[in-house]
């Protein structure tokens, strides 16, 4: 409740032409989010003959033509504007489901996660930077963190309501939710057609090129250091996450969970998430910002190898432990990266992060797949944690010193 009081308090302070933008945000938030498929969507790979290893092959495609348009889609969107970005990807979003909806192979299952790919990559840096310049044009950009959450909390608690959706619809059809996904993900093409596009430092004047993406980069990542570490941790802790979500249905079958449960427990879990988004601006507050990030840097890769290694009846409150930690650190994540960057080329910093993400994950996720397929679940989970704990350890003490040095200079000036 004391969400959307600060939510409606929030309405009064913008110009009345941008009121509505929180709330399409919200909507296209609920669309990507409200996942009728995820919470069985290896039971229906697997029914259609797939293996592990082919099942996170598919999803590294899914990476790859992310990697490939990200940083392009992110430039457009801070050059021909958010709202023309996001109406893109929600056509591309619901045209993906469509197909996966009357595919039945392999190859119609790529083509799907193509456009499923292309419509994320539009998507992604374009509502976070649409939402911050909303808050902008209010004054209220110090509070991105509180309503990044919140916008957060929205995915996730509409990715635990459809997984009680999805489960029941799976009992009918592993197929049926598919039609209903396409539906839903149509319903963010209203949303982003009727956006309005915030004032903000404006580059419609260049020419859309990749010198124009490269100069931009130069600049973000070769000059600015604090950036580069941040946008290196930040974008492994996502590829973690993203990962895990992946194994979660594994984990499930290893459990011996029925499938009649697997949308209500990945319900359970997403809601975890949803709390701790909300949590996450007060949470950080008040441990600072130094422990919130050795936190998240250490104990996501521990839980990921944890839930590998413990017993069966042990790992759900593993699992638990992760999905609070997923919730506080994207917002949380997402601000430190916001501050470091400039409205002009936001959109491009946070499709950077997005890419990068990507980048790994398409490189964790087959790796995974395979040493399950070849040796166990837990094999899988323990070398991806590994790797995840050495990367995410030593990209935060890189930031931290360089940010540290960076404060000693400036003090002695």
């Amino acid at each position: 409740m004391n969400g959307f009081i600060r939510i409606f308090s929030l309405y009064k302070s913008l110009p009345h032409s941008l009121r509505g933008n929180l709330f399409r945000i919200n909507i296209i938030k609920f669309a990507k989010w409200f996942s009728l498929v995820m919470p069985v969507i290896v039971p229906f790979y697997k029914e259609a003959g797939l293996s592990l290893t082919e099942i996170m092959a598919l999803k590294s495609v899914y990476s790859v033509v992310i990697v490939s348009l990200e940083l392009p889609s992110g430039y457009f969107a801070d050059v021909l504007g958010r709202k023309r970005t996001l109406i893109a990807g929600a056509f591309l979003g619901a045209a993906g489901f469509y197909i996966y909806s009357f595919s039945y192979s392999y190859l119609g299952f790529l083509f799907a996660e193509i456009a499923l790919g292309a419509g994320q990559s539009f998507i992604s840096g374009a509502d976070s930077a649409m939402l911050y310049d909303t808050l902008a044009s209010g004054k209220r950009e110090k509070e991105y963190t509180k309503y990044e959450g919140l916008n957060a909390s929205i995915g996730n608690f509409s990715e635990a309501f459809a997984g009680i959706a999805g489960g029941a619809l799976a009992l009918i059809s592993l197929r049926l939710p598919f039609y209903f996904q396409a539906l839903i993900a149509s319903t963010a093409i209203p949303a982003a057609i009727t956006l309005v596009e915030p004032g903000f430092k404006s580059n419609e004047n260049r020419r859309t090129t990749f010198r124009q993406i490269a100069m931009i980069l130069n600049t973000i990542i070769i000059k600015e250091r604090d950036l580069r570490f941040n946008l290196l941790f930040s974008s492994i802790i996502g590829a973690a996450t993203l990962t895990m979500a992946w194994f979660a249905q594994p984990l499930f079958e290893k459990m011996l969970l029925p499938l009649a449960l697997y949308g209500t427990v990945w319900t359970g879990l997403n809601l975890i998430t949803g709390g701790s988004s909300i949590l996450a601006h007060r949470i950080e507050t008040r441990l600072g910002e130094s422990a919130t990030l050795k936190i998240i840097a250490l104990f996501i890769p521990l839980l990921m190898i944890a839930a590998g290694i413990v017993p069966v009846f042990a790992i759900i409150p593993f699992l638990v432990l992760f999905y609070f930690l997923r919730g506080i650190a994207t917002p949380v994540l997402k601000d430190y990266i916001n501050k470091q960057t400039s409205s002009d080329v936001r959109a491009t910093v946070m499709s950077l992060r997005d890419l990068v993400i990507r980048i790994f994950f398409a490189f964790f996720a087959p790796v995974a797949g395979w040493f399950t397929d070849n040796y166990s679940l837990g094999v899988g989970l323990t070398f991806t944690g590994s790797v995840i704990l050495i990367m995410s350890l030593l990209t935060l003490m890189l930031f931290l010193n360089h940010r540290r040095h960076k404060d000693q200079k400036s003090g002695n000036q």
